[in-house]
């Protein structure tokens, strides 16, 4: 791997960061020159208003999108040029790409077949549920961490959506990431589902690193240590919430509404 630049060297806490990352589409500029610094063991959030270029980042950050120009660093190395499954390998994992649910398995087999890529046997569907015993504890330890121990047993398809994402971090926990990032983890749910992910989130972040594009200001504001706002591809502020949440640009970015969301963040 290449060597850590002396700037790298002199911030130790930062996990991901990224110089002047940029990408643009025939033209048009979806990622303008984007300076990004998460730290070791934070929540980040990453906000912006429709076509602010959030999913465009993360999908630069996983390396499903290369960037036009600019670079990665990923605990300390330049992962420009990675593959994805590569950038997974190394402790960067996004929610949806490893934690698809499967519905007509169990909670506990979702589960162990995250797990089984650490057995290096992801693909092995058809090995008997006795030779993957060896799982079943560390998938019981999972989803008692995310408050699922007690549906082991029931099919996913089963679930309420609150609890189905819930599934997905117990998923995306079993493959041990460094940096978890996470797309908007509680769109679409109700107000009961929004605060218990939200407590979720909290909880298993603890020792954690997370990154989360999330368009829900209440969820944000509970437990972002900091805030990264997007407009038109380029970082308009940074910052805790009480400090981005009274910056001038951002007031007039976005409309408040009276449930705490921004309308156009999503």
């Amino acid at each position: 791997m290449p060597a850590p630049s002396a700037e790298q060297d002199r911030m130790p806490d930062i996990l991901l960061r990224t110089e002047r990352l940029t990408r643009t589409f025939a033209g048009f500029t979806a990622v303008d020159g984007i300076d990004l610094a998460v730290r070791r063991g934070s929540i980040h959030a990453l906000i912006g208003p429709n076509g602010a270029g959030k999913t465009t980042c993360f999908n630069l950050l996983t390396r499903f999108l290369p960037p036009t120009s600019g670079r990665i660093f990923f605990d300390g190395d330049d992962i420009t040029g990675m593959r994805p499954a590569a950038v997974a390998r190394r402790g960067m994992v996004r929610s949806f790409q490893i934690s698809a649910v499967f519905p007509h398995l169990t909670l506990l087999q979702n589960v162990r077949l995250a797990l089984q890529r650490k057995l290096g046997t992801a693909m092995h569907f058809w090995r008997s549920d006795r030779s993957l015993a060896q799982l079943d504890g560390r998938a019981l330890e999972l989803l008692d961490e995310v408050g699922l121990r007690e549906l082991a047993g029931e099919a996913a398809v089963n679930l309420p959506y609150g609890r189905k994402r819930a599934l997905e971090l117990a998923t995306t926990l079993a493959m041990e990431p460094a940096l978890m990032l996470l797309d908007e983890p509680t769109q679409g749910m109700g107000h009961e589902d929004v605060a218990r992910v939200t407590e979720l989130i909290r909880r298993v972040a603890a020792g954690r690193t997370v990154l989360m594009v999330e368009h829900n200001m209440q969820v944000v504001s509970t437990i972002a240590d900091t805030i990264t706002v997007l407009q038109r591809g380029a970082v308009l502020a940074e910052g805790g919430y009480a400090e981005v949440s009274r910056d001038p640009r951002v007031m007039q970015a976005y409309m408040g509404t009276a449930d705490g969301e921004l309308r156009g963040a999503h």
